[in-house]
C-alpha cells in the first residue's frame, strides 16, 4: 500500500497533517524525525513538520535529509521548511517582524506544489524564525507582506518547502496544496479506503497470528468493538472477547453492553471485577495514581481470565492513533499528556503478544472501518468513553455513594442529549460528517457529567443544602487532538439542570464546562 511518511519534529499540529492526507485517501505514517523507518517502494515522499524549536538551537531536531533526499519528494512545514534551508546553505534567523495567525499568500512562481492555488489565498502562520536567504539553486515560489520566502522549491532535489501550516483549517487552500504534493509531485493514486485496509489488515492478521488464539478486551467503545469485529472476521472462533464490569461504568452498562454483543456472532465471556477495582481505589485522590491503581486492576483481572482460555497467546487492544501520540510524545521536545490509553505491554508474566489492528486509525476512520464491517449503528455513534471510566469523572477518591450519584446525573444528562431533537439546527453528525444529525446526542462527539469535590449552598423548598455541584461537559472533535465546547441550546441546558437537580439526591448545582482543548483536555482527570 502506497504511504507517505511525515517525521514529527514536535509541533502540536502534526496530527493534522496525517489527518488531511487520510481525507484525500492517501495513507500516511507520523514517526519521530529520528527514527526514519525503511523505505520501500511503497514510501511515495516524505514531509518534515513543524516543531515548537528553533533551527539555531542546539536541542532542535535534525532529521537526516541524506537518507531520502534526493530519492523521494520532499515537503517541509514551517521547521521543516527553515531546517531544509538551513542545511543546504541557506540562512535562518530571528525574524524581526514574527508572524502568528493569519496572512496572505501571494503566489510568485509557477511550481506543482502551488498549481490551481488563488494568486491570493490566506494561510495560517505560527513562527518566530525565517528563512533571509534560500540555499542555492532553490527558487521563492509565494511570499507574504512580512516573509519573503514563505515558500519556496529546489526543482533538482523534489524539494518543496512552506513556512505556514497547510494543515490547519485557517490555511483556506491547504488541503489543495496537501494534494497537489502526494498526487502531483508524489505520484500517489488515493487508494487507500475503508474496503483496502479491511481487506490488507484481515490478511496480515491471519498471517501474524496463524492458529493462536486471541484474547481482547471489550469495553463497549467504538475502538474494542470494531477491533473485535475484525479479529473475529481474520481469525472466527479463536478469538475470545472479555468484557470486565470494573464497577465504574455507567448506569446499566454492563447489561446494555452485553445485550448489544448478543447477536454479533462474538464469543464474549463477562467478568465482574467491580469489589477489586473499589476497593483499589479507596483513599486514592491523584488522577493518575488512579489511572494507574485502575490499570493495575485490570491486567491482574485479565491475567485470571485469561487463564481459563487455553492456548491464548495474544492480547487484543482497540489502541487508535491518538492513544499512541498522546501517550508518547518526542523526548525533550514533545511532552506526554496522559498515562491509560490502550499502549504499551503487559507484565512478562502473561506471556502474551499485543495485536493492535486500529493502531494507526484515528477515531472517524475506525467509525468508517466499523461501518465497512457492517457493526450496528448504536455502537458505531457511541461517544468514546475513556477507560479509567467514572472513575476520572469524579474529582478526588472515589466512593460508592459518590458513583451513584454521578451515575443518575449522567443518565439524565446522556438520555436528554438523546431524546433532544435537533433537525431544526442544521448540524453535522459528530461520527459521520456526511450525515445531518437528528438529535442532539449524535451532533456531539463526547459528553459527561463530572462530579465536583466542592460544596455550595443552595435552597429546596424552605431549607437550606449544602451538596455538590456537578458540570456537564460536551464537545465537538474529529480525532480527540483538540476539541471545542459545544455550544448547547439553552433550553436543553435549563431543563436538564432542573432535572438533575430535582432528582438526584446530593447535587444541588450545574455548571457547564465551556473549555476547549486545548488548552483544557476534555477529561478533567
Amino acid at each position: 500500500m502506497q504511504k507517505i511518511i511525515i517525521l514529527d519534529c514536535g509541533s502540536q499540529v502534526t496530527q493534522l497533517i496525517g489527518r488531511r492526507l487520510r481525507e484525500l485517501s492517501v495513507y500516511c505514517e507520523i514517526v519521530p524525525f529520528n527514527k526514519m523507518p525503511a523505505l520501500g517502494p511503497e514510501v511515495k515522499g516524505i514531509i518534515i513538520s513543524g516543531s515548537p524549536c528553533s533551527v539555531l538551537e542546539g536541542r532542535a531536531p535534525k532529521p537526516e535529509l541524506e537518507a531520502f533526499a534526493g530519492r523521494l519528494p520532499v515537503l517541509g512545514i514551517c521547521y521543516g521548511a527553515q531546517y531544509i534551508a538551513h542545511c543546504y546553505g541557506g540562512s535562518v534567523e530571528k525574524s524581526l517582524a514574527r508572524e502568528y495567525g493569519r496572512a496572505m499568500l501571494r503566489v510568485t512562481t509557477p511550481s506543482p506544489l502551488l498549481e490551481g492555488i488563488s494568486g491570493e489565498t490566506q494561510v495560517w502562520m505560527s513562527h518566530g524564525d525565517t528563512i533571509s536567504t534560500l540555499p542555492e539553486g532553490a527558487e521563492v515560489i509565494a511570499s507574504t507582506a512580512d516573509v519573503v520566502n514563505a515558500a519556496y522549491q529546489i526543482p533538482g532535489r523534489s524539494i518543496y518547502a512552506v513556512q505556514f501550516h497547510p494543515e490547519v483549517f485557517h490555511t483556506l487552500e491547504g488541503t489543495r496544496i496537501l494534494h497537489n504534493f502526494a498526487f502531483g509531485i508524489c505520484g500517489c493514486t488515493g487508494d487507500w479506503t475503508p474496503d483496502s485496509f479491511i481487506e490488507s489488515t484481515v490478511k496480515s492478521l491471519q498471517e501474524a497470528i496463524g492458529s493462536d488464539k486471541v484474547i481482547l478486551g471489550l469495553s463497549g467503545g467504538v475502538d474494542s468493538t470494531v477491533a473485535a469485529v475484525l479479529l473475529n472476521k481474520a481469525i472466527g472462533s479463536r478469538l475470545t472477547c472479555i468484557f470486565v464490569d470494573n464497577g465504574l461504568l455507567r448506569k446499566n452498562e454492563y447489561t446494555d453492553v452485553m445485550s448489544a454483543y448478543s447477536d454479533m456472532g462474538l464469543n464474549v465471556l463477562g467478568v465482574d471485577a467491580s469489589d477489586a477495582f473499589l476497593s483499589a481505589l479507596k483513599g486514592v485522590e491523584d488522577p493518575e495514581a488512579k489511572r494507574k491503581a485502575i490499570g493495575r486492576v485490570f491486567v491482574e483481572t485479565f491475567e485470571a481470565a485469561a487463564r481459563s482460555i487455553e492456548g491464548a497467546r495474544w492480547l487484543a487492544q482497540g489502541t487508535i492513533y491518538p492513544d499512541v501520540i498522546e501517550s508518547a510524545g518526542i523526548e525533550g521536545i514533545a511532552s506526554k499528556i496522559k498515562s491509560h490509553h490502550n499502549v504499551g505491554g503487559l507484565p512478562e508474566k502473561m506471556n502474551l503478544r499485543i495485536v493492535e489492528p486500529l493502531r494507526m486509525l484515528f477515531k472517524d476512520e475506525v467509525r468508517r472501518i466499523g461501518r465497512a464491517l457492517g457493526v450496528k449503528d448504536e455502537l458505531i455513534g457511541r461517544h468514546p468513553f475513556p477507560g479509567p471510566s467514572l472513575a476520572i469523572r469524579i474529582l478526588g477518591e472515589v466512593t460508592p455513594e459518590k458513583l451513584a450519584v454521578l451515575r443518575e446525573a449522567d443518565d439524565i444528562f446522556i438520555k436528554a442529549l438523546r431524546a433532544y431533537d435537533c433537525s431544526s439546527m442544521n448540524l453535522q453528525s459528530a461520527s459521520d460528517p456526511t450525515l445531518k444529525a437528528t438529535r442532539l446526542y449524535d451532533a456531539i462527539w463526547q459528553a459527561g457529567v463530572v462530579l465536583l469535590p466542592v460544596r455550595s449552598v443552595g435552597v429546596m423548598g424552605d431549607e437550606r443544602t449544602y451538596e455538590n455541584p456537578v458540570a456537564l461537559r460536551a464537545v465537538i472533535s474529529t480525532d480527540a487532538m483538540t476539541a471545542d465546547w459545544f455550544p448547547l441550546p439553552y433550553d436543553f441546558l435549563a431543563s436538564v439542570s432542573n432535572e438533575i437537580i430535582n432528582r438526584v439526591r446530593g447535587i444541588n448545582r450545574v455548571v457547564y464546562d465551556v473549555s476547549s482543548k486545548p488548552p483544557a483536555t476534555v477529561e478533567w482527570e
